[in-house]
């Protein structure tokens, strides 16, 4: 019954800490996971299992640095996580690692990217030793 509980935008918003606004643009970039019901006048209400892709979405743009090119490419391949700590351990790469990677490639969600920024760390280490 869980999925029954519907919270509005801006008890989400609170939860989340990220604005109204960004959620409505979140809706438009992610339809496929991220899919309000309106109710009247339009307002939105969020299920549980929303919330919680919600959540594995702000965790990956904010936290882990991907772009929204790289969450998009992970749904439309899917490969979705169940949390942002899960794709970073499925790539073999730590949070400190991933807040650390510059490299375009690095942002765009793919194993190679994360590869090369691992590389580019290493060489970075042997430079400065």
């Amino acid at each position: 019954m869980d999925n029954e509980y519907f919270s509005s935008i801006n008890e989400v918003s609170k939860r989340l800490s990220v604005p109204a606004h960004t959620l409505r643009y979140w809706e438009k970039q992610f339809p496929a996971a991220i899919r309000p019901t309106t109710g009247a006048g339009g307002r939105r209400y969020y299920r549980t299992e929303t919330v919680e892709r919600l959540v594995v979405i702000r965790d990956l743009l904010y936290k882990h640095g991907m772009t929204i090119a790289g969450v998009k490419k992970l749904l439309r391949d899917g490969n979705f996580p169940t949390s942002a700590e899960e794709f970073v351990r499925s790539v073999g790469m730590s949070a400190d690692q991933n807040n650390t990677a510059q490299s375009p490639e690095s942002r765009d969600g793919s194993r190679l990217g994360v590869a090369i920024a691992i590389l580019e760390q290493a060489r970075d280490l042997l430079k400065n030793s």
